[in-house]
This record gives structure tokens, C-alpha cells and sequence, in this order.
């Protein structure tokens, strides 16, 4: 039950509607004294969220000063951009902690700004696992989506435009210390962020609930990895997880002032960030790089398109398991083979409900790119080598042109 268990996750959760009115007091007992919020211009400006945010810090004795140059898909710019803020208001040594509020995206952000104001340098600096010379400044997460479950994980996504690719900043020691999870924050999400968000979170749990066994995973020697493959744990969060998100992400969707299905997927996201946080990804997230890449299309609908064919090219490999996801997706019956395709199905239907493209070509991709989108995504080593099955090059490969031409064997 416990062979190949690692989990890592951050000392404090809060959650419910309208906890995040909690968060000043917990700051002011842990001895917190000045804030830097990292936000957008959309929560600064067109909604009463950071206002009411200084507002309760300043009642607990806590100054605050706000950075609103969120941008989606944060750049190495961007992070020097606030950096360079800070330091312009004589702010740099004064701040104790960061929060971080609005979509991964700000949540990103604020992690690799956790690591530059407290230890100087350029984000490139820290790119890559375990490159942190030390403990970051204490980072406070409130996510306003309910998908990208970066404030429980220990990795930091930029664009680096120097060379027009992702990097990754990860350690374990860069998981917020709080994370609040309030379902009222994420009211404000219009249908297609919904969509996309809720996917990313399915994508999430599904993934890391069919990933590469802990005790066969490749921990590289590391005392401490941010990645170490399923356990028993991980997959407990990532079933409850799978079936909150099939119950739930539909009616976010159709009607976002729905106070049931909102906190339903603000649940589902954080299970599914607590299993794969530790477990980690593996395929569907490396081929959804590649696709982004090419299109610049969102993370969650790059997820979504290619994780009923990923579930579909794992039915030999992972046959239980999906008649397991099937069940929780609300099929009925006791026939492992049919369930499994049902899992299947349903994933790919869902993806359609709600309005995100089932194959490559809704998302503008041509023939002659699958190559590269294949060779791309198996280059995602980190994530490539926790899939369950090695060597992964063909299984990409039939994944890719599946998903191009819309062709799933369980329907076969």
C-alpha cells in the first residue's frame, strides 16, 4: 500500500466559499508584515478582489504593495518587468511574502518572483529542478480558476522569448505555503475559461491516475523529487477528482453563477493538483506542449484534445484502470473491456460539450506537421519517461495521426 510513496504538498489549505476572508489573520499569526500581490489588470481594475485584499491585510497590520502586470503564459520579461517594479518603489528587501491572485498564469509568476526578489539574478537563473539556492520567499496562492492547480504544485511555467520555448522552474520547496481555494473566486470565469480550466483538471487527474507506478519511476538519484510517479495516495485524490469533474464541469460551464458545480470543480481541481503534484504527468501534457507550440492555442484545450486519444492508446497497458475512470464518469455494467471503452467515449464527448475541438484539425494543424508535433512531444523528456509504455516513440506516433483524424479504437 505504501511501496513508492513520496507526496509533497503545501503546509496549509484553506478552503470553501468565501474563505479567503480567513487568509490576513492566518498571515498576521505566522508573523507577516509586507505583501507583494502579483495580479492582472482584470482583478486590479474591473473587479473589487484586491481592493477587498489590501483592505483585510491592512486591518491585520499587514502593508501591501500590488504588481498588476499579470500577462497569460507569463514571459521571462514579464518576471524582470515586476522585479524591476519593485525595486523602483524601494520595495525589494521590505517584502516577507508574495500572493499570488488570478489564474496559473499570475500564480507562476509570483513563484519565480518569490525566487528573484529574495536571491537576485534572472528567472533562466533557476531554470530546471532544484536550482534554488534556498528557501524562496513564503508564497500565498488564490486561484481564481478551478484547473491549472499551481497553487499546490512545485513548478513555474515562463516563455522565454530568447528562444520562444516554455521552461519549467520546480522544487518542492516552490509549492505556496497557503493555498486557498474559494470557490467564489472563480464566479468572474467566463464559459470558455471554465471549459478550459476544468479540462486541464481532468486532464490532471486522469493522467497522473494512469501514469508510471512509483516504484518503477526514475527518481534520478534525488532525495527529494518534485515528480515520482502514482501511489496509493495520489490515485485516492485523483478518483475523486475524475468523477467531480465529469459531474460537474458541464453545469460551471452552461451557467457559471451555479454555486454547486463551481465549488464541485473548485474540489476537483485541487484533488486532481494533490495527485498529479506528486505523481506527475506524462504524455497528453508533452504532445499538448508540442500542439501549443505550433498553434498557440490554450493549455487546457491542447490538454483536452489529445487526452481521449492518450486514454485510448493505453486500453491494453491501462485496461482497468479506464474501466475504473469509466465507472466514475457515470457508466454502468460490470464488463471490464466495455467500461473501459466507455471511458474513452465520454472523455472525448465531454471535451466536445464544451466546446473545445476534438481533433487536430479543429485546432488548424496540417498533415505534414504531425511529424514534428510527435518528435516534439517525445523531446518532453521529463514527462515522456513516466509513461507506462517504453519505448513511447510509436504509441506517440499513432497517437498523433488518431488525433488528427479523429479515430478512436474503443469505437471500433
Amino acid at each position: 500500500m505504501l511501496d513508492g510513496l513520496f507526496l509533497s504538498m503545501p503546509p496549509r489549505i484553506l478552503g470553501g466559499w468565501g474563505c479567503r476572508r480567513e487568509l490576513a489573520p492566518l498571515l498576521r499569526r505566522l508573523g507577516h508584515r509586507q505583501s507583494l500581490i502579483v495580479t492582472d489588470r482584470f482583478f486590479s481594475t474591473e473587479t473589487p478582489l484586491v481592493e477587498e485584499l489590501q483592505s483585510q491585510l491592512r486591518e491585520n497590520g499587514i502593508e501591501s504593495l500590488t504588481f498588476d502586470g499579470g500577462i497569460p503564459d507569463p514571459t521571462v520579461d514579464a518576471c524582470m518587468q515586476a522585479q524591476a517594479f519593485v525595486e523602483s518603489r524601494g520595495w525589494t528587501h521590505r517584502i516577507d511574502h508574495v500572493i499570488a491572485l488570478g489564474g496559473g498564469s499570475n500564480i507562476d509568476l509570483a513563484k519565480v518572483l518569490s525566487l528573484t526578489l529574495k536571491f537576485g539574478g534572472k528567472p533562466q537563473d533557476y531554470v530546471g529542478e532544484d536550482r534554488m539556492p534556498g528557501m524562496p520567499l513564503p508564497l500565498v496562492a488564490l486561484p481564481t480558476t478551478a484547473g491549472t492547480g499551481s497553487e499546490i504544485t512545485g513548478g513555474a511555467i515562463l516563455v522565454d522569448q530568447a528562444s520562444a520555448t516554455k521552461v519549467a522552474v520546480m522544487g518542492n520547496d516552490l509549492r505556496p505555503r497557503i493555498a486557498v481555494i474559494d470557490p467564489e473566486l472563480t464566479i468572474s470565469c467566463p464559459p470558455k475559461v471554465t471549459a478550459d480550466a476544468g479540462l486541464d483538471a481532468l486532464t490532471h487527474a486522469i493522467e497522473s491516475y494512469m501514469t508510471l507506478d512509483g516504484v518503477e519511476f526514475d527518481r534520478g538519484g534525488d532525495p527529494d523529487p518534485v515528480y515520482t510517479g502514482r501511489n496509493a495516495l495520489t490515485r485516492l485524490f485523483a478518483a475523486d477528482a475524475i468523477s467531480l469533474c465529469f459531474r460537474h464541469l458541464p453545469s460551471a460551464y452552461a451557467s457559471g453563477d451555479d454555486r454547486t458545480a463551481r465549488e464541485g470543480m473548485a474540489a476537483g481541481s485541487l484533488y486532481a493538483a494533490l495527485s498529479y503534484g506528486s505523481a506527475g504527468l506524462n504524455a497528453v501534457h508533452a504532445l499538448a506542449y508540442a500542439l501549443a507550440g505550433l498553434t498557440h492555442h490554450t493549455h487546457g484545450s491542447t490538454n483536452a484534445v489529445y487526452l481521449p486519444y492518450v486514454m485510448d492508446a493505453l486500453m491494453e497497458a491501462r485496461r482497468g484502470d479506464l474501466a475504473v475512470i469509466g465507472k466514475l464518469a457515470g457508466a454502468t455494467g460490470e464488463n471490464e473491456s466495455a467500461l473501459a471503452r466507455e471511458a474513452v467515449i465520454r472523455t472525448r464527448d465531454l471535451v466536445a460539450r464544451v466546446g473545445i475541438p476534438t481533433t487536430l484539425q479543429g485546432f488548424g494543424v496540417k498533415e505534414s506537421d504531425l511529424p514534428a508535433l510527435t518528435r516534439n512531444g517525445l523531446g518532453v523528456s521529463r514527462l515522456t519517461k513516466a509513461f507506462p509504455i517504453q519505448p513511447p516513440d510509436e504509441v506517440y506516433q499513432r497517437i498523433v495521426v488518431n488525433a488528427y483524424h479523429g479515430i478512436l479504437e474503443a469505437e471500433s
